[in-house]
């Protein structure tokens, strides 16, 4: 539970990959500071399960199960939410995948082609469908989730890495065509973050991980609401003058 308050009354705010994680955290906080929140996954058993949760707390709540690396998806998503809300005020494009530590020689096209399907065409196709409402409206504000892994390099991770930078250029480019226009968009870079895919890397690749933790400055793995907490401040008013920042949510570890 975090102490920091926001006043999204009123508002529309889209979560991808909301089943669990950062996603999750993020749409209870969305749903908890007022908004009507769309939530997405391609877990339909754990997004029916989060949909349940929020809408027995009282929230409004639209889930749909889908892949956002299938256009067609995409786009019925975006109309789904102004067909049942009306509008779109935010958005945090955060589903992701992760892909195995394995040297840049010995990745298979098809890993590479997966992990770019998802992580990079897919937060360009949330965004391409966000911002053709966005426009319309003059208002808007999308968060699109990076990772430390989109400001440095991690030896094994060649494939995951190259999406991840790829999403904080897609960041700054659009978010310098919409500024002017009432749209703002950023990007968080998430470090070593307490969800279950990290939880999965922890126990399966622990020599690397513990190379990782050991240059943590804060010297603890950070939380999924610590994330929810920046998301919701880039799309609050409280960040207006902010736009295409890559915002490190890390510890400190992008700062050594």
């Amino acid at each position: 539970m975090s102490n920091v308050t926001y006043d999204f009354a009123g508002q529309v705010a889209l979560v991808t990959g909301a089943a669990s994680g950062m996603g999750l955290a993020a749409a209870r906080a969305f749903a908890q500071a007022g908004a009507a929140v769309v939530l997405t996954d391609i877990d339909e058993q754990k997004l029916q399960a989060t949909v349940a949760d929020l809408t027995g707390a009282g929230h409004k709540v639209l889930g749909v199960a889908g892949d956002i690396a299938d256009e067609s998806f995409v786009k019925s998503l975006m109309a789904q939410t102004v067909n049942t809300y009306g509008r779109l005020d935010a958005a945090f494009n955060n589903a992701g995948i992760q892909s195995p530590a394995v040297e840049t020689a010995d990745v298979g096209s098809e890993v590479f082609d997966q992990v770019n399907a998802i992580n990079l065409r897919g937060v360009w196709l949330c965004m391409k469908y966000q911002l053709q409402q966005m426009r319309k409206q003059g208002s808007g504000a999308i968060v699109n989730n990076s990772s430390l892994g989109g400001l440095v390099g991690v030896p094994g991770r060649a494939a995951y890495h190259a999406a991840k930078h790829g999403v904080i250029g897609m960041t700054k480019s659009a978010g310098l065509e919409y500024a002017d226009r009432g749209v703002r968009i950023n990007a968080i870079c998430p470090g070593i973050i307490e969800t279950p895919m990290v939880a999965g890397m922890l126990e399966g690749e622990t020599e690397i991980m513990n190379e990782m933790m050991r240059d943590v400055p804060i010297r603890r793995l950070g939380t999924a609401q610590e994330v929810a907490d920046a998301v919701l401040w880039l799309c609050s008013p409280g960040s207006r003058f902010i736009v295409g920042v890559a915002l490190p949510v890390d510890g400190g570890y992008t700062a050594r």
